[in-house]
């Protein structure tokens, strides 16, 4: 530690004290910059917070127009999302390695690289394959820009404020998503998305410039890689891929396919051995006894089942826009009211966390995110994007609220245990949450299908020739198309095909009613099971984090 207590930047001068020094090696060092250079960090902190959600965000807003520009089937662009994704998930883990290994400096220039080549790939338009290859390496840039963003907040922040910084970070990302479906009806004229390629290039060559002209503060390294290492990874990422590719493609091609049951036979097999390996190393990447604690299991599921119901936004109101006919131009209102609430969901999340009581809201997240999807069932096939401002905007707002607490949380225990506890932490969390929001959207787009069906049952029960109300509206739907089609017959198939439309279109209303009532429901199942044992510790003054508290309070400055 001796060394470390002098540590100098070359680069700019900087001699380090003791407690500037990072806790974790890979890290930056954390001193006290004058106010113009912490504004600095805090605006590139921000910035890349963006642009690292903004590559999945750019992704879901544009993947129809994607599929007409390179004449993709679902399938195809559903391999799309599985390349990003699986990255994305993986990545978290082997980069923090690559951070204490080689240090943080390589990591940023590397990182920043690799998002610049392929956004470069992406404005080149190469075709398909290229594509693949280029949102795999986003993937990998964005899990990256995620930590550099959260580092850059760090130094801007008072010392008694940093690890508001994490926070900070989760909320900069979920708002990139409806920020970049705000935007891409303005980069899509005609259909094209080169403009949307150009964009993303542009902020990564922005990104690169910021990175390069304000470095992080160095740190210090350790050798943390071994051998097995590489065998743990690689069925790591192949069990996840073959995870993802079962929630992604089983919600494109439906769930009967026969290789989707090869898929996940080969997830739990790849998982599998990635744990026996991990369960019996001397010196494990992640501690798999820890990671199956009662403690950090509970919060596992708890962040993979905030981020399920988050889907009835995801996946439930954006589904019922498309089925009554809204597209993203009509909806840049609707994307920037997200934008908003996520960005409030961040900053009171920020102002009201109190690591003495954690779970308190978390209940207060789950609680809001079942009263809005119960207020949600009362849509129509006249309902509008403004009648689900409020209900949307508290589920986005809840959304990062409750994300905030369960990374602290998480974060304090693995700080608390040991820092080769955190790689673990970082594994589970990232896992759990793209996990969580994809299995969400499977899982609801399944129930939704099967209710859509029921209720076409329904609906084509009472569409007889011998309902006099059918009657009459197929009369005056043919009478309408009497001024355009002069042929009798032509008009009543006209007629009818219009009615149909109509009836299936309300059918799929009240499928997503039904998937709004289902979250509801979920929510409050939810917020039961969560409230219980918070009522229990409140009447035994019992605090489930007191041990890490303590290990907080030896982390402040002033008692190092």
């Amino acid at each position: 530690m001796s060394d470390q207590s002098r540590f100098t930047d070359g680069a700019s001068g900087y001699a380090f004290k003791p407690h500037e020094m990072p806790i974790l090696p890979g890290s930056p060092a954390n001193p006290d910059h004058p106010t113009a250079r912490k504004i600095a960090y805090l605006v590139i902190g921000v910035f890349l917070g963006l642009v690292g959600g903004a590559q999945n965000g750019f992704l879901l807003a544009n993947t129809a127009a994607l599929q007409g520009d390179m004449a993709l089937t679902p399938v195809e662009a559903g391999w799309i999302s599985v390349a990003f994704y699986a990255t994305y998930a993986c990545m978290s883990m082997l980069l923090f390695r690559v951070r204490q290994e080689f240090g943080v400096q390589p990591f940023v220039r590397y990182a920043m690289l690799g998002l610049v080549a392929a956004n470069l790939v992406q404005l080149l338009e190469p075709g398909y394959s290229a594509e693949l290859a280029a949102r795999a390496v986003a993937g990998i840039a964005a899990s990256g820009l995620s930590a550099l963003s959260i580092y850059y907040l760090m130094q801007g922040l008072p010392a008694a404020a940093r690890i508001g910084a994490l926070i900070l970070g989760i909320g900069l990302a979920q708002t990139a998503f409806p920020l970049a479906r705000a935007m891409s009806p303005y980069l899509l004229i005609d259909g094209d998305i080169s403009r949307a390629f150009q964009l993303q290039f542009a902020l990564a060559l922005v990104a690169l410039g910021a990175v390069t002209v304000l470095r992080l503060p160095p740190g210090y390294r350790s050798k943390t890689f071994e051998r097995l290492d590489l065998f743990s990874i690689t069925l790591f990422m192949a069990g996840v891929t073959a995870l993802l590719a079962f929630l992604i493609q089983g919600r494109i091609q439906w769930w009967d396919t026969s290789w989707l049951g090869g898929a996940l036979a080969m997830s739990i097999l790849c998982l599998g051995g990635c744990y026996l390996i991990e369960s019996n190393r001397r010196r494990p990447m992640l501690d798999t006894r820890w990671l199956s604690s009662r403690a950090i299991l509970a919060l596992a599921i708890t962040g993979a089942a905030v981020r399920i119901l988050v889907s009835e936004q995801s996946f439930g109101a954006t589904g019922l826009f498309s089925a009554l006919g809204y597209g993203n131009e009509q909806l840049t209102g609707y994307y920037m009211v997200l934008a908003g609430a996520t960005i409030a969901g961040s900053i009171l999340s920020l102002v009201r966390l109190d690591p003495r009581d954690l779970t308190r809201p978390i209940l207060f997240a789950i609680l809001v995110i079942a009263v809005a999807a119960f207020a949600d069932t009362r849509t129509g096939i006249m309902s509008r994007p403004g009648d689900l401002y409020l209900t949307q905007a508290a589920i986005g707002f809840a959304a990062v609220f409750a994300m905030g607490p369960v990374m602290m949380e998480g974060m304090l225990r693995a700080l608390a245990a040991g820092p080769a506890y955190v790689v673990s932490f970082i594994a589970v969390f990232s896992l759990s949450q793209t996990l969580g929001g994809l299995a969400g959207v499977s899982a609801l787009s399944a129930f939704h299908t099967i209710r859509l069906k029921t209720h076409l049952i329904d609906a084509g029960s009472t569409l007889t020739a011998a309902n006099p109300q059918l009657a009459r509206e197929l009369g005056q739907a043919a009478a309408r198309f009497g001024a355009t089609i002069s042929d009798p017959a032509l008009q009543q198939q006209a007629a009818a095909a219009r009615i149909a439309q109509e009836a299936g279109r309300e059918a799929a209303v009240l499928a997503f009613n039904d998937v709004f009532f289902l979250i509801g429901s979920l929510a409050c199942i939810a917020f039961v099971i969560v409230l219980a044992p918070w009522v229990m510790n409140r009447l035994r003054g019992r605090n489930p984090l007191s041990k890490e508290l303590a290990f907080l309070e030896t982390m402040r400055p002033g008692n190092k």
